[in-house]
């Protein structure tokens, strides 16, 4: 990096600067950059067929079934709530490219500020 650089965002292998969005992967050029905004990509498929096969087995009525499918439903919540993962979405001329992703919605909160930041500054 250019010692004269300026650093917007520096953190967990991240780096936010005037001519660069360094992510663990991949490095872009600001200057290709026209906008970014955050997504949330939350499973619903895996999650559902857990619910639906829990469903199932509660339906059967007897002891064990019905302990077996209390436990599908609640790896259903699990799954669905610890795979919501907080996404940069990067916008250029050639499109929207998904570049950085996090369970943090704080962390990508700061970079996608990091981000706009870089951009404002450039013009």
């Amino acid at each position: 990096m250019a010692e004269n650089e300026k650093v917007y965002f520096e953190e967990g292998g991240v780096t936010v600067t005037k001519a660069r969005f360094i992510v663990p992967a991949q490095t872009y050029a600001m200057s290709g950059i026209t906008s970014v905004k955050a997504a949330v990509n939350q499973p619903w498929k895996g999650p559902a067929i857990l619910v639906i096969l829990g469903l199932i087995m509660m339906s059967f009525g007897e002891g064990g079934s019905i302990v077996m499918g209390l436990l599908f439903m609640a790896g259903a919540i699990l799954w669905f709530i610890k795979g919501k993962k907080n996404i940069v979405i990067l916008s250029s001329s050639s499109g929207e490219a998904e570049a950085l992703s996090s369970h943090s919605s704080d962390f990508i909160g700061r970079i996608i500020a990091a981000l706009n930041e870089a951009i404002v500054e450039r013009g």
